[in-house]
Formats: C-alpha cells, structure tokens, sequence
C-alpha cells in the first residue's frame, strides 16, 4: 500500500512502459473537462438571457397596460368634450337621425343613374 501512493505521487504510472494508455486516459478526462466546463457557461449564459427577457416582458406588459388605461381615458366621452370645448366646438343639440334605405329603391336609384 505504501509504495502504490508513493507510485501515484511521484507519477510513476506516467513513466511506465504502459505509459501511454494512462496518457490517453488522461487526456480524454481533460477534453471531458473542459467540454464540461464549456457547457456549464453557455447554460449559465442562457440563464442570465432569459432572466434579463423575462424582466423586459415584465417592463413591456406595465407599459401596455398604463397606455390602454391612458387611451380608455382619452376616448371618454368627457375629456373628448372639453378638447373639443376649447376649440369652441360645442355638442350637437339635435339627436342624430338614421338613415334607412330599402333594397328596392336601391336598385331602382342604381339602374336610373346607368341609363
């Protein structure tokens, strides 16, 4: 036992004549490692994306909704009104009326204006 961790800590399985197999060992546990490593940055990277696009929604969603408020109250009958107060144009006292047209008299007004 006591030679092995000698062996280990002075590298000696490095320098055996079956030095070539723990040589390969050794690099793919490298190239593994830094696979790894490369990995574990672009998860980190992604992470820190999306809370910075989840932060922006938040931000967008507020502003959507203060503007919706602000159209509600700009197309109220009320602020329309005293926009419109200012400019000295005043509410009509006379209801509108509807006008109604029926098909037939329709048909008959279209083929007098093509003859």
């Amino acid at each position: 036992m006591k030679g092995g961790v000698f062996g280990i800590l002075k590298a000696r399985f490095l320098l055996n004549d079956d030095a070539v197999k723990n040589w390969r060992f050794i690099v793919f546990i490298i190239l593994l490692a830094i696979l790894m490593i490369a990995n574990t940055q672009r998860y980190e990277q992604k992470v820190f994306e999306i809370a910075k696009l989840s932060n922006e929604v938040k931000e967008l969603r507020s502003e959507f909704v203060d503007r919706r408020s602000e159209l509600m109250k700009l197309k109220m009958e009320s602020t329309i009104s005293d926009k419109m107060f200012e400019k000295q144009i005043y509410p009509s006292t006379v209801p509108p009326v509807k006008i109604e047209v029926k098909k037939e008299e329709e048909k008959n007004f279209f083929k007098r204006i093509w003859q």
